[in-house]
């Protein structure tokens, strides 16, 4: 029961903040399929951790066949196998040039139409697909080259680069493929990210086992910037991901004192004597940290890094929350 609170817990803040995320700045980001890759998402982890698919059905509270069935229909199209449903309804559309709902539900009528709607939605969503009109007759075209060109540069590509770049810094060497898995985004569309990073000098191509793989060195996000803040979210979300994860490993060698994390909660008032002190920890800790960190950068460009060695992931975060109590009728 413990543990079960604790999922639901995290589940509900992690929520949160993807709603925020999703709004952030005015933006309306696509959200029509997040339960379902959150879904697949935990059935490849608890298959990477060697739990059956029999197990993993019964965590999930669904039969074996059941299991087995929503994977497939999530992962592939029925109506042609092998291939996701998003990426054949896509196509469909652009081969066809403009085709109505009817003609869609109809092509891929060994699917399940819910998911065919979803999938629809998402592209409309997502500006690859444009629609017109209401009910069965609604139509679709696909957006062309130029328009998606147009789009993106609206859009702009700003924190683009720094948020591909912090994936490789934290979870590289990776592969081309890799980079597009983890960014949700086809090999294609990561590409000119990619040879933009290495252009620039802020990562490094290697060759191993006969694979191409992408390293980054370093990930710095300036103070305030206001490009990149997508990337220092993730860099701190995944930092603290990693340290609880450290925590839970029965097999951890570390020290009590050199792996973790601790929370401190201090409560202030206008004219508190220690007001701005506590307000300024943050400060001070990044202060600290940007010196050690300097220091041990200077002593490492004269030392070669042996393999293997020890990478120390730390992150401080502080916020202030503003507490007003209804007064006692």
């Amino acid at each position: 029961m413990t543990i079960e609170l604790l999922i639901h817990a995290i589940v509900r803040q992690t929520t949160i903040l993807i709603a925020q995320l999703a709004t952030s700045r005015g933006v309306r980001a696509p959200l029509a399929q997040i339960a379902n890759q959150v879904f697949l998402d935990l059935v490849r982890e608890l298959e990477r951790q060697g739990v059956s698919r029999k197990v993993s059905a019964d965590m999930f509270g669904l039969g074996l066949r059941t299991y087995r069935r929503k994977i497939q229909r999530l992962t592939e199209s029925s109506t042609e196998r092998g291939r996701s449903l998003w990426e054949v309804v896509l196509e469909h559309v652009k081969e066809h040039g403009l085709v109505t709902r009817r003609e869609v539900l109809s092509r891929f009528v060994r699917d399940d139409e819910v998911q065919v709607r979803a999938v629809l939605h998402d592209l409309c969503e997502s500006q690859l697909v444009f629609s017109s009109g209401t009910g069965p007759n609604t139509t679709y075209r696909a957006a062309t080259d130029e328009e998606l060109a147009t789009l993106q540069q609206r859009r702009g590509p700003e924190g683009s680069e720094e948020l591909v770049l912090a994936l490789m810094f934290r979870e590289g060497p990776l592969t081309l493929e890799d980079i597009a898995a983890r960014a949700q985004l086809r090999s294609a569309e990561i590409e000119g990210v990619v040879e933009q990073l290495l252009a620039s000098g802020r990562i490094q191509r290697l060759e191993r086992n006969g694979e191409t793989l992408y390293r980054a060195g370093a990930l710095i996000i300036p103070l305030g910037a206001s490009v990149g803040w997508e990337a220092a979210v993730f860099d701190h979300f995944k930092a603290l991901v990693t340290t609880v994860l450290g925590r839970l490993d029965e097999q951890r060698t570390a020290p009590d004192d050199q792996a973790g994390g601790s929370t401190y909660t201090i409560d202030i008032w206008d004219g508190h004597p220690l007001a701005e002190e506590v307000c300024g920890a943050l400060g001070h800790m990044r202060g600290w940290l940007s010196d050690l960190r300097a220091r041990a950068e200077k002593f490492n460009e004269g030392n070669e890094i042996p393999d293997p060695h020890t990478r120390v992931v730390i992150y401080a975060g502080q916020c202030l929350i503003r507490e007003a109590h209804e007064p006692n009728e």
